[in-house]
This record gives structure tokens, C-alpha cells and sequence, in this order.
């Protein structure tokens, strides 16, 4: 089995918080890959506490202020920090301000004596309105694996994702996962702390191909849907985070997912 863990706290934004794997039993209405982590790492320990602190639409240098103090004050044993999309899909953003404050961020939660899991953004080459970006995004994540090797955190690799179609595991609005993509997302995280665990992959059927006419109107479709109003919200100052408190802001017990009764899919 490896190590084990008995105080997890995840912080970060919507990526972390789980949108895109729709819940609306759990607070803010999402699941996502960190609670699926939780519930793995509880099945082992009876003690486990969990909190998620993430919020979405935070930029790191939100996430730092506002979820690392209280995550140094809950004494967690698992640290997953995830941030910096929303930064550098900015073009001002300062990338090596950035790192400097991730580099201190992890250090203070290494400092602690926590297991810490990093994160690279995935790649952006096949969204049309965000691959403008993706040179500032491999530049994060090279700084990203430079402050995971300095302080010997793990690391989830998005970046080198190549082999799978996005279609599958990316929700309508093209930048979150979907419900499978937070599966596979926790098994990532846990394959990359060495952790035996029940997960399994979700198995996904083969997508065609859309026409071109196909794909004209689902791109219009995601721009009317998704892009103007992410415009709106950056032009106006507002947060899709805007009014929400953290999922957990106290370490908890994971809620159970209830199992699906006999015969359903």
C-alpha cells in the first residue's frame, strides 16, 4: 500500500472544486476528483478527515491568500494545490511572479511535513479560442515541475496528455472535466502518491467524427453558451466563484457515493 494519509485538504479553483461532475447533493452542487480521492483514501483509514477549500474562479494569487493559512492551520498529511489557469489565460500575467508564489506556497505546506501534489495545466492546441495561450502555459508548467522537483512534490502531468479524445473527458464548456474525466483524474493523483486503490477507469465509447457542418454549429453553440459570458464576467470583474464558500472548509469525513441500485447502468 505505500504511504497513507489521514488528513486531506485540497485547494485550488474550479478544477479542484469539481466543476463539470454535477452532484447536487454536495455543497455547490459537484463531486470531482478530489472528493473521489478522499472517498478512495477513507476506505483505508477510519479516521480520515477531508476538507476542500477550492473555489472556482480564484487566481492563484487568491488561492494562496485565502487557502493556504487555513490549510497550515488544519495540520493536513495531503496537500493537492492546483491553480494558475485563470492567471495565464490573462496576457499580462505576470508568470514569474507567479512562480515565486507557488514556490513559496509549497514550501510553506512541505514545511509542514505534508505530501504535496502539483498539477500542470493540460494542453490548449485544439481549443480555438484558448490556444493563443499555450506558449504562457508551457511556460507555467515548466516553472510548475521546477518548484515540484525543488521540494519533492508529486506531479500530475496534464501537460503530456496526448492519448485520448477530449471529447470523452472535457465537459460542453471545453475547459472542465466531465464526471469521467474527474475519474480519471483521481486516479492520476492517486497512481502518482503509489496508492493501491478500488478505482476504476470509466469505460468510455468511441465518438464519430463530426462533419464539418456538425462542427460549425457546435462551436457556434459553445460560443453563445460558454465563451460571451466568460467575456462578460472578465470585462465586468465578476467570478463564476462569486458568493460560494469552500465545500469543506473543516476536515470531514467524505460523503459516500451511494451505490447504484442492481441492473443500472
Amino acid at each position: 500500500m505505500g504511504e497513507s494519509f489521514t488528513r486531506y485538504v485540497a485547494i485550488g479553483d474550479s478544477f479542484t472544486e469539481g466543476v463539470g461532475d454535477p452532484d447536487p447533493d454536495r455543497p455547490n452542487g459537484v463531486r470531482g476528483w478530489a472528493d473521489r480521492v478522499a472517498e478512495a483514501l477513507a476506505a483505508t483509514q477510519p479516521d480520515f478527515g477531508y476538507a476542500n477549500l477550492a473555489i472556482r474562479g480564484r487566481k492563484l494569487p487568491q488561492i494562496i491568500a485565502e487557502q493556504v493559512p487555513p490549510t497550515l492551520e488544519l495540520r493536513p498529511d495531503l496537500v493537492t494545490l492546483s491553480g494558475g489557469g485563470n492567471d495565464v489565460l490573462r496576457p499580462k500575467a505576470d508568470i514569474d511572479g507567479l512562480a515565486a508564489l507557488l514556490d513559496e506556497a509549497v514550501g510553506a505546506l512541505s514545511g509542514i511535513g505534508a505530501t504535496v501534489v502539483l498539477f500542470t495545466l493540460g494542453d490548449t492546441r485544439s481549443n480555438q479560442a484558448f490556444k493563443v495561450v499555450r506558449g504562457r502555459v508551457a511556460l507555467w508548467n515548466e516553472f510548475v515541475r521546477e518548484v515540484a522537483d525543488r521540494h519533492g512534490a508529486r506531479l500530475v502531468d496534464a501537460w503530456r496528455e496526448h492519448d485520448f479524445d477530449r471529447r470523452q473527458l472535457l465537459d460542453e464548456d471545453r475547459l472542465h472535466l466531465n464526471a469521467a474525466g474527474h475519474q480519471d483524474m483521481a486516479l492520476k493523483v492517486l497512481e502518482a502518491l503509489g496508492l493501491d486503490h478500488g478505482l476504476e477507469r470509466q469505460v468510455l465509447a468511441s465518438l464519430p467524427p463530426l462533419s464539418a457542418r456538425e462542427l460549425r454549429a457546435e462551436n457556434a453553440q459553445w460560443v453563445r453558451t460558454f465563451l460571451l459570458p466568460w467575456i462578460a464576467r472578465r470585462l465586468t470583474g465578476r467570478s463564476s466563484g462569486d458568493g460560494l464558500d469552500p465545500k469543506y472548509d473543516v476536515l470531514t469525513p467524505p460523503r459516500p457515493t451511494p451505490l447504484a441500485p442492481e441492473g443500472d447502468a
